[in-house]
């Protein structure tokens, strides 16, 4: 599946558990109907990620990583564990519309105002090539790093309860084509 996240964007950056949480509450990827992937789809190279919050400064409780990667460094594209993938030209679009309207971040997706965004950068191949970043350096897609406001929700990065960066958003879900019927 990907997502066309440029027609309807909300989008939100949260700090997050790497394992899931049963809370009850449902998140928008659960209430998104699932289509079956035939065996075909599923032999795809297509690889699972996480990404993890990569730096940190512990005085001024900065976190930094990757939001979303939509592809490695090798072109391979990346399946989130929804089995959706991001397009590099919609997590574009997703981060700048994020960036204009949000640039706040949370807390499991529960409670706002944890943190709020204070860098964001999508990489993508024209870029890197006008920033002199070597092909193959980096992977495509989206670094942000947020300053983080509450100090309990700094002392859970600190202490590892909170790895990584979670992105939630909505989205219209279409099925991908075989590259041969496009």
């Amino acid at each position: 599946m990907s997502y066309n996240i440029a027609d309807r964007m909300a989008i939100e950056a949260e700090f997050c558990h790497e394992k899931k949480k049963n809370t009850g509450i449902k998140k928008f990827s659960d209430l998104i109907k699932k289509e079956s992937i035939s065996p075909r789809e599923k032999q795809k190279d297509v690889i699972k990620s996480r990404f993890k919050i990569m730096k940190s400064d512990d005085e001024k409780m900065l976190a930094f990583g990757w939001a979303n990667v939509s592809m490695r460094v090798d072109g391979e594209l990346i399946e989130d564990w929804q089995a959706d993938i991001i397009e590099p030209n919609e997590l574009e679009n997703a981060a700048y519309e994020f960036v204009r309207l949000y640039r706040e971040g949370g807390e499991m997706h529960e409670r706002g105002g944890t943190a709020v965004l204070i860098e964001s950068v999508v990489f993508t191949e024209e870029k890197m090539r006008a920033m002199g970043i070597p092909t193959g350096t980096l992977p495509i897609g989206w670094w942000i790093g947020f300053k983080v406001m509450d100090k309990n929700v700094w002392d859970k990065v600190k202490d590892g309860t909170y790895q990584m960066f979670s992105i939630e958003g909505e989205a219209e879900r279409v099925k991908v084509g075989d590259e041969n019927t496009m």
